[in-house]
């Protein structure tokens, strides 16, 4: 049986008052803002800067103990890596704009070296920063209402939806309200600012799940029930890293005038009965696991009945949210341009790039632009100072002054004239961001891995750069379809490779940098945990096994059967002979 935390116990009781004021707070008009913050919010972020930069001096002067200050800039987006500390910063749900994109720009080339990098829970971090400047960039982040605050730390984590949120043919609803709705909760929420672990919440609005939701540690997905009524499917228990687990459905279905009640009662009992004695089984996925989801279900009931009534989300505050996602004013002549279709015919590398680097758009006439940070000679992820500074005025010319970063390490144009693709693609081919490679074998996610990261085993970047040089032959590469190769250099697994269609993590063997595959894994609608091929394979290998590994691929398929579809057929048997041929 659990028993409580006695003093977790003692800080609800202490906190409790200041969390219900923060509650009140939340539910009053005046403080709701989504980047256009109010008087008091610009305060609020201001402040902490403030607070933020006497602490880092406190440090550096001695005053506080190595100890103390980690806590303390964990929770404002500090890591300490392998050669300087690393910033990460907050992008709500992967959106931003020009203005912010500038800025980021500027603080790539006065504070960095001249460039930042994409994540996959779609934040921004700095790799090069000098610790004593990080409350310098943090202001000049306030300038332009954005933050790094629970960027880390064991608290309630930057919330992440799908970056075609809006404009997918195939969404129930909107998610951006909702995610909006969960980030005003859950930023600096008393109660939850001690977590046993860090805690991650992903929504999706549409069919096929572009959020990862199986694999957060609670996924909301709106779903529509069979009365005709939109609600939340609600999961629990995910998770990546050493332990990966796919999240089970503890809800159905669940009224949206109770999803911050039944997040606040799932918080509360993690809380409660997280494990605090071992980082390593602190994730609610290993409470979830232990107890079994049905008496896990029984738990956070029992705490619902108590504040369900009290937390109730009106139809009034969920229309202030709406009201800040309203559509852009689209051009209504915009589907009956014909420039684009003839562009297409006419020069067979555009038209390569709009099939592989857009998607169909709910409005006639628009598309959804996908930027790719893929590069061969860049490494995946990562932005100049130069190209935020073009994407930032792109944005403002072609879609409406917006961009989003997405789960893939890219960005996306959400909303962009079939007319305008043609001269867009010049432009962000001018500037390395057009290679047509969203959705193939190049598209890798990768994590920074030995190069930067004091946790890592091994190095990703490199080995990027090795699969691409294997991979040059775009036809080739092309001709394969959608492959999903995913790579870290720890088992933390930041670059999700435990789901992904290939995925790659990198160990540590006495010194010497080896690498393990897995073959299967998916984070889509049939999510999956990819299996292990077999035995790690040496760093001078890893490469051409990729490449084995696809020519297999191409050898076993049926007629336009996806690798996903194949390996789910035939098993990794086939791979693992071929692979492991010569060992």
């Amino acid at each position: 049986m659990l028993s409580p935390n006695h003093k977790i116990l003692s800080f609800y009781g202490a906190y409790y008052m200041i969390a219900a004021h923060f509650i009140r707070l939340f539910q009053a008009p005046k403080f709701i803002q989504m980047y256009q913050y109010n008087h008091n919010d610009q305060i609020l972020i201001e402040e902490r800067v403030a607070q933020f930069r006497r602490q880092t001096e406190q440090f550096l002067n001695g005053e506080i103990s190595e100890d103390g200050y980690r806590n303390l800039r964990l929770r404002n987006g500090v890591y300490i890596q392998k050669h300087s500390p690393m910033l990460r910063v907050a992008i709500p749900y992967g959106v931003l704009n020009s203005k912010q994109l500038h800025k980021l720009a500027h603080i790539a080339r006065t504070y960095d070296k001249n460039y930042c990098h994409v994540t996959t829970r779609q934040n921004v971090q700095f790799n090069w920063p000098k610790l004593e400047q990080i409350p310098d960039i943090l202001a000049e982040l306030a300038e332009v209402q954005m933050h790094a605050i629970q960027t880390s730390g064991n608290c309630m984590r930057n919330t992440t939806s799908d970056h075609l949120a809006g404009v997918s043919v195939d969404e129930i609803e909107d998610p951006r309200p909702y995610c909006e709705l969960i980030r005003q909760w859950t930023t600096l929420h008393p109660e939850f600012d001690w977590l046993p672990r860090k805690f991650k919440i992903a929504v999706s609005g549409s069919r096929d799940d572009r959020a990862a939701t199986q694999f957060h540690d609670i996924g909301l997905h709106l779903v529509e029930n069979d009365a005709g009524e939109v609600g939340f499917r609600v999961l629990v228990g995910g998770g990546l890293g050493r332990t990966p687990i796919i999240g089970q459905v503890i809800k159905p279905f669940l009224d949206k005038k109770h999803i911050l009640s039944y997040l606040e009662a799932t918080l509360r009992i993690y809380n409660l009965f997280g494990r605090r004695d071992n980082k390593y089984k602190a994730r609610i996925k290993i409470l979830v696991k232990e107890e079994g989801l049905e008496k896990f279900n029984e738990m956070v009931e029992q705490e619902w009945a108590l504040i369900r009534d009290g937390l109730e989300v009106s139809d009034e505050r969920f229309a202030v949210m709406k009201s800040y996602f309203k559509p852009f004013d689209y051009d209504k002549k915009a589907a009956g341009n014909v420039t684009f279709a003839q562009y297409c015919h006419e020069n067979k590398t555009f038209a390569k790039w709009v099939e592989h680097n857009t998607v169909e758009h709910k409005v006639a006439g628009y598309r959804a632009v996908f930027l790719s940070l893929k590069h061969p000679e860049t490494p995946p992820g990562d932005l100049t100072d130069k190209q935020l500074d073009t994407v930032a005025d792109l944005a403002a010319r072609y879609s409406f002054g917006e961009v989003r970063s997405t789960h893939r390490q890219n960005l996306v144009f959400a909303d962009v004239k079939q007319a305008d693709l043609f001269q867009l693609w010049q432009l962000l081919n001018a500037a390395q961001l057009a290679t047509p490679n969203i959705g193939t074998a190049t598209d890798m996610i990768c994590c920074p891995g030995l190069d930067f990261c004091s946790l890592a085993n091994a190095g990703s970047i490199g080995i990027a750069k090795e699969i691409n040089e294997i991979l040059d032959d775009m036809d080739y590469l092309h001709d394969i379809g959608d492959v999903k190769i995913n790579m870290s250099g720890c088992v933390n697994g930041c670059a999700h490779q435990s789901v992904g269609h290939i995925g790659i993590l990198g160990v540590d063997k006495k010194g010497v940098e080896w690498y393990q595959l897995t073959l299967g894994g998916s984070s889509a609608n049939e999510a999956a945990i990819g299996e292990r091929l077999g035995a790690a394979v040496p760093k001078n290998e890893i490469a051409q096994a990729v490449g084995t590994i696809l020519e297999v691929y191409v050898q076993q398929r049926l007629h336009e059967e996806t690798f996903l579809e194949t390996v789910n057929r035939v098993g990794i048997e086939p791979f693992k002979v071929k692979v492991y041929a010569n060992h």
